[in-house]
Parts: C-alpha cells; structure tokens; sequence
C-alpha cells in the first residue's frame, strides 16, 4: 500500500465564490492526487463526524452546541470569518476526526497525510481566523486520553501563529506547541506556544530553510515526541495574498523533505495536515498543498 490518506467529500461544499477562504482546494487536492497516482482503491480513509464527547475535550460544549444549531452570534460568526450552513457544519464536525484518524493511522504505518486540516486559530470557545473546531488540539488530546502515546509535538509551519492550539494546550505538558510564523502577520496579539519562532517580512527560501530546521532539532530535543502532528501550511508562499514571505514553491518541496526525512530517520510517527493557503487559482493551490503528500511518498516510500 502507498501512504495513507484521509479524505472526506464533505471537505468542499457549495459556498460563496467571492469568498477569501478557498473552499474548493480540498477537492482540487484529490483530483490531483488522484491523477497523479498517489491514491489508490486501498490508501484513502473516509472519516466519519467527530463524536461530541470527544469534541468537549478541548472545546467548549456550549460553543459546539450553538454553532451546530445555528445560535452564535454576529459576533462570533464575524471572528469565525466564514458564513454559517449546513455544509459548513458537516464538514467542520468531520474534520477534527479525519485529522485523529490520521494521527492514529501514523502511529501504525509511520506516516499519514490528511488532506484537510490545520485549523489552528480555533479556541476553547470560539472560533477565529476561518477556523471554527481545532483539528490539531482534538487530535492530540483524544490521542492521549486513549494512552497511545506519551508525548505529542506540534509542529506548525503554516505562515500564521497557531494561537488557539497555543492557548487550548497552554496547560497540558504533554503537548509540546511550536510555531514558525511571519510575526507581523494574523494574528495580531499572539499566544504563547512552547517554541514559537517569529519571522520578518519577505525572508527568503535559504534563511527559512534554516530556520525550520534548526527549531524542529530543538522541538524534538526539548519535547522527545512519540507522535508529531505536522501543520504543513503553504500561505509562506511568496504569491500568498495572506502570507509576506518570499518561499518558492521550490523552497515548500524543500521544507517537506528536510522535516519528513529528519522524523522519518529518528523513526518518530508523523501525521501531516495541509494548513493554511490562500491563492485564487485554487488547481495551483491545491498542488502546492500536495507537495507535503508527493514528499512522504517519496520518504516514506518503502511503506
């Protein structure tokens, strides 16, 4: 079997096409994949809705309550940044799971890539910045409570600061958040992560490329993780409208492999989901998204 992937149709859904959030790129992402041959009949997972008390592990029961039944306020839907509809709820309730299906699939086979995922500005009790569940923090706690492992890393190179898994996780020493993020970037009053590393404007490939390496060295050395969650977001591209930085698409193909290779070397488990991107040609985006996928295939290749 190649590598395994999870995947849900539910992903993309009918939504407003003027909107700034791609909702179309998880499903580019799977034509893609699939027509470059990296799913087959036995390598994609469909995960199912996310069973609620998992859900209440790490966010507010009354939050997850109201935002099913339509019942936040203008408020909170204006944080959340994205219209409220049935589709919204459907997905937003599978994807949490698909990203804990993932991280559990990776503690069997070593790697897992989710084709969603990395909702990372969601809180306890509010959603923030697109984000409406946090997949990162719901996998991870549901990992531990059922003692799979002993110690989580998160590690989060998507070009936004992963505020709300800082701040869900603030309290659990288990989880180790690290974050590598353009400073002057949303969100505007950062977290505090375990590790958070914050980069000028307009950093090229070369200097990023150190960057990233040298803080997972001391992620793992300082966490000694028997799982890493990836957030291998591509919004550090130079061509972003949300990003500032000056990554190639050449340096995000380097930056999967130089993380994929060091973990898969060190033998430490990684579950891998896609973070943020925000290119109005969403085929190119979702090919960028794919790079993470086409690199733990190539690393992980004899799986």
């Amino acid at each position: 079997m190649t590598i395994p992937l999870v995947y849900s149709p539910l992903y993309s859904y009918t939504f407003p096409a003027d909107h700034r959030f791609p909702m179309d790129k998880f499903r580019y992402l799977k034509s893609y994949l699939d027509a470059i041959g990296l799913t087959t009949h036995n390598n994609v997972f469909r995960p199912g809705r996310s069973r609620e008390e998992v859900l209440h592990m790490t966010h507010c029961s009354d939050y997850v309550q109201r935002f099913m039944h339509n019942q936040l306020s203008k408020k909170e839907l204006r944080r959340m940044g994205l219209p409220w509809s049935e589709g919204l709820v459907r997905r937003s309730l599978v994807s949490p799971n698909g990203t804990l299906l993932t991280a559990s699939i990776a503690l069997s086979y070593g790697v897992a890539c989710h084709l969603a995922g990395g909702t990372h500005h969601a809180h306890y009790d509010h959603g923030r910045g697109y984000c409406v569940l946090n997949d990162l923090a719901v996998a991870a706690n549901a990992i531990l409570h059922k003692g799979l492992v002993q110690r989580i890393l998160i590690f989060d190179c998507d070009v936004h600061q992963g505020d709300g898994t800082a701040s869900i996780l603030a309290n659990e020493d288990r989880v180790f958040t690290c974050s590598i993020h353009c400073e002057k970037n949303f969100p505007h009053h950062k977290a505090e992560s375990n590790l958070d590393v914050g980069l000028e404007r307009g950093l090229d490939d070369e200097a990023y490329l150190q960057i990233v390496a040298k803080t997972l060295e001391e992620a793992l050395q300082r966490c000694q993780p028997d799982l890493v969650l990836y957030d291998a977001g591509v919004d550090v591209f130079s061509g972003d409208g949300l990003g500032f930085l000056n990554i190639s698409e050449s340096g995000i193909k380097r930056r999967e492999r130089l993380v994929l290779n060091r973990l898969q070397a060190l033998n430490i488990p990684v579950a891998t989901v896609i973070g943020g991107g925000y290119d109005r040609d969403q085929k190119a985006l979702a090919r960028r998204h794919a790079m993470v996928i086409e690199q733990a295939a190539a690393v992980f290749k004899a799986l």
